[in-house]
């Protein structure tokens, strides 16, 4: 097996060109596929997945990155003589694609999909989709996305990110939330089990047994996960977990707690435990901003490997379920590395704020 080709050396100038070449609308859809692809070879991409999403062969790849390490941009938009086949596609018809995609959708429709574009401009699916591929456009997915309103954003911000990157001498930051309501669902028939040319099956429909709520607090450095199943999240649960918090971590080191704004994490008795164990130090994230608390991606990984295929009679087969998940993880637990700087998520913030005020003005 051959090694994969090391990252591209692309000059601040040059990635500068081939970005904006990358999301044109104008230039011609080879010069696109083209910067896509050498934009990824800068990220490391391997050339089997920079074919396969610009759509094109490995060779092209290849030959791209070729002639960019020995030309750069010199002699980018030509294509050396006897090269290659000649577009089929009128530029026209793709400025029409690209237009329709962004500007507009099929009537009664909230999106367009290869085959209605293909009816509306007369080109066949593929060719739609060649045209997609190239720069970058997926009408089919969509993402959810929310930019905290709190007036406090920055500074919250600031204080989480701080912990992950620099945390204090002499303490333990933990990530800590409620996975609430989670349920014990029984399948109505048995499961059939994997076979060779077949999936693993389970029924559609279900029978609830139960809920229950998982408290959880992960260790930033370690890894690993201090966990507890109570049967709601209400501040008193949430004093309980605090008393099995403050029992777990060893005495002499400061505790930082990072959570969201839950009114449960804010009531008075919790303040007033608070005050009464000052090795104890409460961190809030904004409000919409759950991601930037690590424990949700532990609890991302908890459906997905425990929860999500489980069948489960009774809440004691939930707790006895997530239980060994959380012994099996803290065998071997391995920390979810955070490297976003505070700087760089304000910036990124910034720029969604203006796309979002631009989108609301159109």
């Amino acid at each position: 097996m051959s090694k994969p080709a090391a990252a591209l050396v692309v000059s601040r100038g040059q990635r500068e060109v081939l970005e904006t070449l990358s999301v044109s609308r104008t230039a011609p859809l080879r010069e696109v596929q083209r910067a896509r692809a050498l934009l990824m070879a800068a990220d490391g991409v391997a050339n089997m997945q920079i074919a396969s999403r610009v759509a094109v062969t490995p060779m092209t790849v290849r030959a791209w990155r070729a002639r960019f390490e020995a030309q750069g941009l010199a002699k980018f938009g030509k294509v050396a003589p006897g090269r290659g086949r000649p577009s089929t596609i009128p530029q026209q018809v793709i400025d029409q694609i690209v237009d329709l995609t962004l500007n507009s959708k099929p009537a009664g429709e909230t999106h367009w999909s290869t085959r209605t574009m293909a009816d509306r401009v007369g080109v066949s699916k593929d060719t739609v989709q060649r045209v997609w591929s190239a720069r970058g456009l997926r009408p089919h997915l969509v993402k959810t996305f929310k930019l905290s309103n709190d007036p406090r954003f920055e500074e919250k911000l600031i204080d989480v990110v701080g912990l992950y990157l620099n945390p204090p001498d002499q303490a333990v930051v933990l990530c800590m939330d409620e996975k609430s309501s989670v349920h014990a669902l029984g399948r109505t028939q048995p499961s059939l089990p994997m076979v060779k040319g077949r999936a693993a099956t389970m029924t559609h429909d279900y029978k609830r047994h139960g809920t229950t709520t998982l408290f959880a607090a992960l260790g930033v450095l370690t890894g690993q996960v201090i966990g507890s199943c109570l049967p709601k999240h209400r501040h008193s649960e949430f004093l309980k977990f605090l008393e099995v918090i403050d029992a777990e971590v060893p005495n002499g080191l400061d505790v930082h707690l990072i959570l969201d704004n839950y009114a449960t994490h804010k009531h008075p008795n919790v303040q007033a435990w608070s005050s009464r164990h000052p090795r104890f130090h409460l961190h809030f994230t904004p409000t919409s901003s759950s991601w930037l608390n690590l424990v949700e991606r532990w609890f991302r990984e908890l459906t997905d490997k425990a929860l999500r295929r489980g069948v489960f009679h009774s809440v004691p087969d939930l707790i006895t379920a997530i239980q060994a998940y959380l012994d099996a993880h803290n065998d071997e637990p391995k920390p979810f590395v955070w490297t976003a700087t505070a700087e760089d998520i304000l910036a990124k913030v910034a720029r969604g704020r203006v796309a979002l005020q631009a989108a609301t003005q159109n």
